[in-house]
């Protein structure tokens, strides 16, 4: 069944947590699922829920002739990327340098810390206003639509020097039974970076601007590094593992499990991204839409959930250093003739959807009124 923008993808008609109110509901998916009736909170509207009928017909792009420095197989998988974020801003990338048992380490060693006991999770809860640390169902910040899902999140900072603040991250806060799995992290995500900047480079040859405008940006920008856990459901087809949404970070780089559960709104319908091993999904956020004067696109997703299996998935948000200027080069201007949007700093969009806005599927000219008014 499809269904029409105006119907599906309408902004979020919840509101965040007042953070004066201290809700006693804890995100237990095992002990939910022995009630008689899931709790209110995780019902979503059915307009959220009508299914996937196919698969996203997404390119799949070997890196490794642009690695290796191949002008041809350069301009080939930056005319991929171009076609794929004209269109819906996904693609998928293979040979992209990342060990292939470092990927497998770090799906596996989440369960780790998935398995403990909730109540040693929640000594690790993300408190108001912080990016890292655990969140069951984002209950710190939504009262009703909440996602069906637990994360572990931490910062990786692009400039940190020799400074290991992952692995300093999981021994810190986690104790030393975590100080081996917070090395394995570190290094995933000194992988990933790499990989980032090089992803910067061919969306700079995609878009005929200076192939070092987007990486030079990046280079002492952050991420966000999340692990997901979403856990089976018996309702799955009532709750929503993550809500429709477009991300309003730059740039994301997402592995699956062999779990299908990513889903993506494109010509007016939901379609399913294949699970490939070994590869990444990345996606263009609301801040490079920007950054591209609006020439490629923030696409709306979500996350089902699986009535019999867990799903797990590793999610690596690409940010600006919080003081950058988010501004599109001057070729893009000049060859639109006009300024989509003014320019504005990282910090300010973050801060709209941790505390004004549920980030939806416009999220970003939400915040461009929403600024014009502050």
């Amino acid at each position: 069944m499809e269904s029409s923008a105006s119907t599906l993808l309408m902004p979020p008609s919840v509101e965040l947590k007042d953070e004066r109110k201290q809700g006693t509901m804890v995100f237990d998916s095992s002990k939910m699922q022995k009630q008689e009736k899931l709790p209110t909170e995780f019902i979503w509207p059915d307009a959220d829920l009508i299914q996937a009928q196919q698969e996203l017909n997404e390119p799949l792009i070997d890196l490794d002739g642009f690695f290796k420095g191949d002008e041809t197989a350069t301009a080939h998988a930056a005319e991929l990327i171009r076609m794929a974020c004209l269109k819906h801003g996904f693609f998928q990338v293979i040979n992209h340098g990342v060990n292939l048992d470092l990927i497998r380490a770090a799906q596996e060693d989440m369960e780790a810390f998935f398995k403990l006991p909730l109540s040693r999770k929640l000594t690790v809860k993300k408190k108001a206003g912080e990016l890292s640390g655990y969140s069951g169902a984002h209950m710190d910040r939504y009262t009703s639509k909440l996602p069906w899902k637990e994360t572990l999140s931490f910062v990786y900072r692009y400039d940190s020097g020799s400074k290991p603040m992952v692995a300093d991250y999981f021994k810190t806060v986690l104790g030393e039974d975590f100080e081996e799995i917070g090395w394995m992290y570190q290094k995933y995500c000194d992988a990933l970076k790499e990989l980032s900047l090089g992803i910067m480079q061919l969306l700079a040859i995609s878009l005929g601007v200076d192939i070092s405008y987007y990486r030079n940006l990046f280079e002492d920008g952050y991420s966000i590094m999340r692990c997901n856990s979403y856990p089976p459901c018996k309702e799955a087809g009532l709750v929503m593992g993550t809500g429709p949404h477009c991300d309003p970070v730059a740039l994301t780089i997402l592995h699956q499990d062999q779990v299908k559960g990513l889903e993506v709104f494109v010509d007016n319908k939901w379609q399913s991204v294949k699970p490939r091993p070994g590869a990444f999904v990345i996606n263009i956020g609301d801040t490079f839409m920007a950054l591209s004067n609006g020439e490629y696109k923030s696409c709306i997703h979500r996350a089902v959930v699986n009535m019999d299996k867990e799903r797990r998935s590793l999610t690596f948000f690409i940010s600006l250093k919080d003081d950058r200027v988010v501004s599109p080069p001057e070729e893009l201007i000049l060859r639109e003739g006009q300024r989509k949007y003014p320019d504005f700093k990282w910090s300010e969009l973050l801060e709209f959807t941790q505390k004004h806005y549920r980030p939806n599927n416009d999220t970003l000219q939400s915040f461009v009124e929403w600024r014009l008014l502050a």
